[in-house]
């Protein structure tokens, strides 16, 4: 859970270095907003720029992702599978919105500089 957790808080506090840090090189992503799906070796980094051009679009601010306990953890060697259920809190044109009861899903792999996310996946509920 730490290269998880580690890209929450860094998203959680604007700090997108360290946010993109605990991505593999090469990443897979699908998200909510378009274009939906990213991949290969900028898919972390296209993914974190989409997301701040659709929050302006949307005017969305302050953004704040609560992780709760993972639904499953599976590590199997040099990879790992992790289900997390998660609320996302945001402003939107000022008023509070959230999102209660979705699910972030994330592959992850051993790499010599420790764990590293190499795709992830956020479904709304």
């Amino acid at each position: 859970m730490a290269a998880v957790n580690q890209f929450i808080d860094g998203f959680n506090k604007g700090d997108v270095k360290t946010a993109l840090a605990a991505c593999a090189t090469a990443a897979f992503i699908i998200d909510e907003f378009p274009p939906y799906a990213w991949q290969g070796p900028t898919a972390c980094s296209d993914w974190a720029n989409d997301f701040d051009a659709n929050s302006k679009k949307d005017k969305i601010t302050d953004p704040v992702v609560a992780l709760s306990k993972p639904k499953h953890v599976d590590v199997t060697e040099e990879r790992a599978y992790v289900v997390v259920p998660a609320n996302y809190n945001f402003k939107q044109a000022g008023k509070p919105m959230a999102e209660t009861g979705s699910t972030l899903t994330v592959a992850l792999q051993k790499l010599p500089a420790g764990w590293r996310i190499t795709a992830w996946t956020w479904s709304k509920h």
